[in-house]
């Protein structure tokens, strides 16, 4: 089940590509968090999102929103694809358990064994302020995370 709007973000703690340890729950009270899951590192439709993400990164900074890129990925293809591609941003494995994170937020594809496309915009106090969840092959429309980015408090 996806988690919902109003409902306390899931805490996690997950290796990004350099294999160091990020918890949702650090940024409490300090950052709101833009959780982005998606499928696979090097794939198409992930990397044309993760790219305007990467090119839009100073709006997100402006309005203290911490982007946090979440897949069932090794960190070790993490790290390629993050140097290949220029990101600035946590790339975060979630390979073991597999997908643990991605079941939690409701976005697990168990017929695959990936993420799908799911968007979570968690608040300073850990709520869910915005959550969109796109099956394979649906791209999303980046255009509803910064509405809802411009009506944080």
């Amino acid at each position: 089940m996806m988690v919902e709007v109003g409902a306390l973000a899931p805490d996690f703690t997950l290796s990004d590509y350099d294999k160091q340890p990020v918890s949702l729950s650090s940024f409490r009270g300090t950052r709101h968090v833009l959780l982005v899951f998606y499928p696979f590192a090097f794939s198409g439709t992930c990397t044309g999102e993760l790219c305007r993400v990467r090119d839009e990164l100073a709006e997100y900074e402006r309005e203290a929103v911490q982007v946090l890129g979440v897949s069932v990925d090794t960190p070790f293809s993490l790290k390629a694809w993050a140097k290949e591609q220029g990101y600035q941003f946590p790339l975060l494995s979630d390979f073991w358990p597999h997908g643990s994170v991605a079941r939690s937020y409701g976005v697990f594809n168990e017929k695959s064994g990936m993420a799908n496309r799911g968007t979570f915009l968690v608040d300073r106090s850990g709520v869910v302020r915005y959550a969109e969840v796109n099956g394979p092959g649906e791209p999303r429309d980046q255009g509803a995370w910064k509405k809802a980015v411009a009506a944080l408090p």
